[in-house]
């Protein structure tokens, strides 16, 4: 479950994160009434789940009211990877002097929170950690103590800030912890950290995602969830079992296995295309799956081919192939289909598919291709 800004902020100043003054506004009037209330130079900030709003064009300074009204009406009107905006965040603006990075996620490999600081924060922190690492400090918290001050020092003395702010950003990475911890968040993060002019920090920005297994003891941020008719897709398939998420191509894909789906989007990439979306089935593939699958990928206008990508372990290929079968006859897809089907009876299957209103490929690379040209051709 991911939170608005403004909600993850709410939440940094329950804990004490010093954040920017700012109101919610669903229309350009409110956005104009808020920086009128606000007064002087405000931000106007899309509302969406999705990162890269700044470079999309969803982030705006604005010196007066009616600017701030004028930005509002054009970002209302925005998609942002697929998503609308519905409201923005209209912000008193900070006097920046200098930007940083600070988050919280799980650390995979060391089984425990790792807290991450830096001083090259902003829009292109994914570009630092891949291209200059060492830029990043990063500090290893036991998660039955949490971030103890001395570690919090610790990490500002590594990622070089300087001597004024850094009991300030401490306290703030010691509470930014709790938040984490509290709301059993996947990640939580400031990026931008601000260091205003006077010497004083704010948090310009702020990300949560949560643990949906732990929606059930959230009660409050559960109530908080928030699912816009762009999103409406991916809760159905959540809700039917399904891991599913919409990407920017035109390629659906459907396969049984997360690792099976990760090598059909390469594949689907290494042919010249785009994938449209990534959904994994699970172990099974029988007929209602495919059917309701193939409901959820075709939801999508942009798809303009289905790629289904079966590896038949304890479900059969010729089961499999029967499944697709019944589901082409009741409900034909408004698209190509390809078909390709390894593993458990997969001839007997590919059999049973000739002379079906499909293609049907023996390899996940000349199925992928056939889905590019396929989609090209639309």
């Amino acid at each position: 479950m991911k939170l608005h800004e403004y909600q993850a902020k709410q939440l940094l100043a329950r804990a004490g994160i010093p954040i920017p003054e700012g109101r919610l506004a669903t229309t350009h009037e409110e956005a104009e009434a808020a920086a009128r209330a606000l007064g002087g130079t405000v931000v106007v900030k899309a509302q969406v789940h999705a990162g890269g709003r700044g470079k999309a064009g969803g982030i705006k300074v604005a010196k007066t009211p009616a600017e701030a009204r004028e930005h509002a009406s054009t970002i209302l009107h925005m998609q942002i990877k697929g998503l609308r905006v519905r409201k923005v965040l209209v912000e008193r603006g900070a006097q920046i002097a200098s930007e940083l990075y600070l988050g919280i996620t799980l650390d995979r490999d060391r089984r425990r929170p790792v807290v991450m600081l830096s001083t090259v924060g902003g829009m292109d922190i994914e570009e630092v950690a891949e291209n200059d690492p060492e830029k990043i400090a990063r500090g290893w918290p036991d998660p039955l103590v949490g971030l103890l001050p001395y570690q919090a020092r610790a990490l500002c003395f590594d990622a070089g800030i300087p001597a004024a702010q850094r009991n300030a950003i401490a306290d703030i990475a010691i509470n930014l912890y709790g938040v984490y911890a509290r709301t059993d968040a996947m990640l939580v993060e400031v990026n931008p950290l601000f260091i205003q002019t006077d010497g004083s920090v704010l948090a310009g920005d702020a990300k949560l995602d949560m643990d949906d297994n732990a929606l059930f003891r959230q009660t409050e941020l559960r109530d908080w969830k928030e699912i816009s008719p762009d999103e409406e897709v991916e809760e159905r398939a959540r809700a039917l079992g399904f891991s599913y998420v919409q990407l920017d191509g035109n390629v659906g894909v459907i396969g049984n296995g997360a690792g099976l789906v990760m090598a059909t989007l390469d594949a689907v990439r290494n042919a010249g295309g785009n994938a449209a979306n990534f959904l994994d089935v699970g172990g099974g593939a029988k007929e209602s799956v495919v059917r309701s699958a193939l409901e959820i990928v075709l939801a999508n206008p942009k798809v303009k081919s289905v790629l289904v990508n079966i590896f038949g372990g304890i479900t059969r290929g010729d089961e499999v192939a029967r499944g697709i079968l019944s589901v082409i006859t009741t409900h034909p897809p408004s698209v190509p289909l390809v078909i390709r089907l390894s593993g458990t009876e997969a001839e007997a299957g590919r059999r049973l598919l000739e002379g079906a209103k499909l293609v049907s490929k023996a390899t996940m690379d000349d199925a992928a291709a056939e889905a590019v040209v396929l989609a090209g051709r639309a």
